[in-house]
């Protein structure tokens, strides 16, 4: 017969999820969602854009920056899970992004 789940037993490892990874990942979140709130209200107002849009886009720039020095960090600890610190860089990248590319646009002109 084929076998198909080994168990052998149980595996023991010292490996913990870094709680500055998590914070990442949590700062990723937050600047990802505000900046695409962000936006979404500004095409709902017509384009219109606040001060207080802007305000959210370089408090989430801000965000964005500790969450990459923290999620990088985190990343160059041992023994450790990476799927908080990959993901928080990766979220903290990508809000980043949108911020430039807003930036961008504005500068632009288009």
């Amino acid at each position: 017969m084929i076998k198909l789940i080994n168990k052998s037993g149980y595996i023991f490892t010292d490996k913990k999820n870094p709680k500055s990874g998590i914070m990442s990942l949590a700062l990723g979140s937050i600047s990802v969602i505000s900046v695409f709130l962000a936006l979404y209200l500004t095409v709902r107002n017509g384009g219109d854009a606040p001060m207080k849009y802007g305000t959210v886009i370089l408090l989430s720039i801000v965000y964005a920056g500790i969450g990459l020095i923290l999620g990088i960090r985190s990343l160059s600890q041992k023994d450790i899970y990476r799927f908080f610190p990959t993901a928080g860089i990766l979220f903290n990248a990508i809000a980043f992004a949108e911020c430039g590319f807003i930036l961008y646009l504005g500068v632009t002109g288009i």
